[in-house]
């Protein structure tokens, strides 16, 4: 992990309401460059109102929101985008009837990106995700959900985002799936495990998605807040966690201080 002295994304005593409701009470969250980080809570805690915050799709009523250092909570939701923000939704929102290879055009069309800088912009993704590369010819709808995944996460890598913000990405696969391949992955570092027995197991498609986030990582300028309840992920993936509940963040730290404890304390339900 490379952090930069400032940090990409830096949010400080946010407050957000809904409908009259104060749902975002002030917390500060922070993520670095080459870094990923977890916001987890169970269902209803604020994470999606959170994540509305930083895009625009909601304004705040106390703290600030910085990109880069530079305050962008006043700013329209394009505008955010433009300064670098890329944002995976909950769902992915691919078009099930267009290929791989139109998905891709239709991120760079709505972008105004163009000749040189489209075809670098898709070699970056095609040396990310090679599967997709593979299957430029197939439609979005006839992906597994690892692959779908691997190509809503390449749409948004094609503007070249600072922040790079994951929504629940592990959503569609069964937990006990996601729960062993983050077994699986444990195991990996100290035996390696043959791919077959991973596949025979029934376990491929979470570990694509496994796999797309660690990718990610190789690109140190780049900064993740990935969302996700499902803790075995994100021990795998991520750098360090927030966890909220009621609007407010209880604890933080570095992933290692994702404990069983701390899950049992802050996370269950």
């Amino acid at each position: 992990m490379m952090a930069s002295e400032t940090p990409v994304l830096a949010i400080e005593a946010l407050e957000t309401d809904i409908g009259g409701s104060r749902i975002l009470r002030g917390f500060d969250l922070t993520v670095n460059a080459g870094e990923v980080v977890a916001l987890m809570g169970r269902n209803g805690v604020g994470k999606t109102t959170t994540l509305k915050s930083i895009t625009g799709g909601l304004p705040i009523q106390e703290g600030s929101i910085k990109l880069l250092g530079k305050p962008i909570h006043k700013m329209t939701p394009d505008a955010r985008a433009r300064m670098g923000i890329g944002y995976v939704p909950q769902g992915r929102d691919i078009f099930p009837h267009l290929t791989v290879s139109e998905n891709l055009q239709v991120g760079l069309v709505v972008h105004g990106i163009k000749g040189k800088a489209a075809a670098t912009a898709l070699e970056r993704v095609y040396d990310l995700f090679p599967v997709l590369k593979e299957m430029l010819s197939r439609k979005g709808g006839v992906l597994s959900g690892g692959q779908q995944q691997q190509l809503a996460i390449g749409r948004a890598l094609l503007t070249d985002p600072k922040l790079l913000i994951l929504d629940e990405p592990t959503e569609g696969i069964q937990p006990s799936i996601i729960d062993q391949i983050g077994d699986t992955l444990q195991k990996l570092k100290v035996n390696p495990v043959p791919e077959e027995e991973i596949t025979r197991a029934g376990r491929k498609e979470a570990a694509e998605i496994f796999e797309a986030v660690k990718n990610l990582r190789e690109d140190h300028a780049l900064a993740i807040l990935l969302v996700e309840q499902y803790v075995n992920f994100c021990r795998e993936v991520a750098d360090r966690f927030y966890a909220m509940d009621r609007g407010v963040i209880t604890v933080s730290g570095v992933i290692a201080e994702l404990t069983d404890k701390v899950v049992e304390t802050h996370l269950q339900v």
